[in-house]
């Protein structure tokens, strides 16, 4: 029987940073992947595709100039599903092929098949060809990730009625489309058909949507997408749906409202990837959704060493956040020592506008009973803005007013997530509005804005109290102090 030091279940982003951090500890590492190609759901059919299908829908549409040629300009004017397919797969087989290199330079060995427990230390590895292979770990790490939930209820069939997955092989774009489920996955997906000029309807029994994003954010993003005529029925839930003989589909809400579409997206959760392990013969078992329960800070499950990391333990399921899970839990599952991961971690979601934040939440800092003050700039307020035709974007920031430090940014608009690393670097550096009043930023630019709204914060904080005088790197430069005392001779 083969034996190795670590085995990882999936190729996913937490899977594959977990098998390359042990190999470059000269560990021998194992990648199990069930599908076809390595990458998991991230690469496949999650997180790389519907960012690369929202980059070729903005582009292709002339969404980012609709600001100067106004809201009929297209760069293509008949958009297809093959003009989006087409540059996903050419995106995902440069990923794929990275992904097999960075295997290869580092010694990591990989199996396609399904892998299952015969033991706690111990996987049976059947191949597509029906090979089966028993192989054993000294620690083992559960990445499967996780697949759409589909309820019996939902008349799937691929065409007029998918999940998010299937939503990939589409052969033609509808004209209009429902999407039953206002997470993440969902409002992307729905933007996205919104900038394509389809008609849009979002359907979800939470009375608001994104829950944990800062409300003034989720507002201001709210009416943007009311105003290019998307609809949100909140509050309500989608009780029936079915396939008409005309070829459209019709959504039954609970109070009544009947909503006819040419296809619906049912995008209202996913689950774990774990019912085929064979969890039991490991002495594991999943929640109702599918997902493990970890410890936090070693992503060690119930038994010791078997981990799990990346979606299939919840919250907060981002591909950044996994891989960073997958590393730590390597590094324990091998013996070595683990850093503490930051504080505060950026959350990117890439709907049309993008939204991303870093830190507390408005309402988080109220529930503390945290004195604060708050600083605003809008996109269309810097030069750059201007430039790129922006009449829409937000960015705020959160200040205590006792240590002056930053305490939340939040942004919605073009860039969102490229422009938060600037805010996320401040917050674990534990830095002041001062930062952001005293520092250069390039001009034009939209990172811009964080002068802007660390001005207006400053100026409604007042100047900081008179204290003793702070060396500056100026001040302790020796050319300097010699030119200073030259002077003064």
């Amino acid at each position: 029987m083969n034996h190795y030091d670590l085995i990882v279940v999936g190729s996913g982003p937490a899977g594959r940073r977990a098998a390359i951090q042990a190999a470059k500890l000269e560990k021998k590492v194992l990648v199990v992947e069930q599908g076809k190609r390595v990458g998991g759901v991230s690469v496949h059919t999650g997180t790389i595709p519907s960012k690369t299908i929202r980059e070729t829908a903005l582009n292709l549409s002339g969404w980012r100039e609709r600001g100067f040629y106004g809201r009929s300009y297209r760069v293509k004017q008949e958009i297809s599903a093959d003009d989006l397919r087409r540059r996903l797969l050419i995106t995902l087989d440069h990923e794929v092929e990275v992904l097999e290199h960075q295997f290869a330079r580092n010694r990591v060995q990989s199996i396609r098949g399904h892998a299952s427990f015969v033991t706690p230390d111990t996987m049976l590895i059947v191949k597509d060809d029906g090979e089966e292979l028993h192989v054993q770990g000294t620690s083992i790490l559960l990445a499967v990730g996780t697949k759409p939930y589909r309820p019996e209820t939902i008349p799937f069939d691929g065409k007029t009625v998918v999940d998010s997955d299937e939503l990939l092989d589409l052969e033609d774009l509808p004209r209009s489309i429902v999407v039953i489920g206002a997470g993440v996955i969902g409002i992307e997906y729905a933007t996205i058909f919104s900038a394509l000029d389809i008609a849009v309807t979002v359907i979800d029994p939470k009375p608001a949507i994104l829950d944990f994003i800062d409300r003034e954010i989720v507002e201001d993003f709210i009416y943007q997408l009311r105003d290019r005529n998307m609809k949100l029925l909140l509050g309500q839930k989608a009780e029936k749906v079915e396939k008409l003989d005309n070829g459209k589909v019709s959504v039954t809400l609970d109070n009544g409202r009947r909503v006819l579409t040419d296809m619906v997206l049912f995008s209202a959760g996913r689950m774990g990837a774990t019912d085929t392990l064979n969890l039991a013969a490991a002495g594991l078992e999943a929640d109702s959704r599918g997902r493990l329960k970890v410890n936090p800070e070693t992503f060690q499950t119930s038994v010791p060493h078997i981990f799990a990391a990346g979606d299939v333990i919840g919250f907060p399921s981002l591909a950044s956040t996994s891989m960073e899970q997958g590393r730590i839990a390597a590094r324990v599952a091998v013996g070595t020592i683990a850093m503490e991961p930051q504080k505060y971690f950026p959350y990117g979601i890439y709907a049309v506008p993008e939204i991303s934040t870093c830190g507390l939440t408005e309402e988080e800092v109220k529930e503390r009973g945290i004195r604060y003050e708050i600083g605003i700039a809008r996109f269309r307020e810097t030069s750059r803005g201007h430039i790129m035709g922006l009449d829409t974007g937000l960015l705020k920031l959160i200040f205590s007013m006792k240590t002056r430090r930053l305490l939340g940014v939040h942004i919605v608009g073009e860039g969102a997530t490229e422009l938060v690393h600037i805010g996320q670097a401040v917050l674990n550096l534990k830095g002041t509005v001062e930062y952001f009043v005293e520092n250069t930023f390039n001009y034009p630019t939209l990172a811009e804005a964080y002068k802007i709204a660390g001005l207006d914060a400053w100026n409604r904080m007042g100047e900081r109290p008179k204290e003793a005088p702070v060396a500056t790197a100026q001040s302790l430069d020796p050319a300097t102090s010699d030119t200073k005392k030259a002077a003064s001779k």
